[in-house]
């Protein structure tokens, strides 16, 4: 089993940042060939996902959508101001898993893997876990 964990540095307060390439070199640099990688985010403010990745209107719709959904003006008792990244951070999570078959990531032709930012620009970490199975 081999572990650990990968930075990743956001540029704007809400950003999806693509890391399955970061991903795709933890599975590769473990050697093995059939198992599982699991991902965990460590903070309140940011999220996991898998979408698509071909095109970044997805991305930009996602956001606009999560801003509609969560609104700014609800009168949040969290005195720190960032109350709706800790509500956009619920609905996208903060694991996940993916299936390794022959080394490889078995995602679907368009999914690719996102760190999604909600209390940005920040340096944040990903932990990771490559599992035989």
């Amino acid at each position: 089993m081999h572990s650990g964990k990968f930075s990743v540095s956001t540029k704007a307060h809400m950003q999806f940042v693509d890391i399955t390439q970061q991903v795709q070199q933890v599975v590769s640099e473990s050697a093995l060939t059939d198992g599982v990688v699991s991902l965990f985010n460590p903070h309140t403010t940011a999220g996991l996902t898998i979408n698509e990745g071909c095109d970044p209107d997805v991305q930009h719709d996602l956001l606009g959508v999560f801003r509609t959904i969560i609104p700014s003006s609800y009168p949040y008792r969290h005195a720190e101001g960032n109350s709706p990244s800790h509500m956009m951070a619920t609905l996208t999570g903060s694991s996940l898993t993916v299936i390794i078959t022959n080394g490889k990531l078995q995602l679907g032709t368009w999914q690719r893997i996102f760190f999604c930012e909600y209390d940005g620009p920040r340096s944040r970490n990903v932990i990771w876990k490559v599992i035989a199975g």
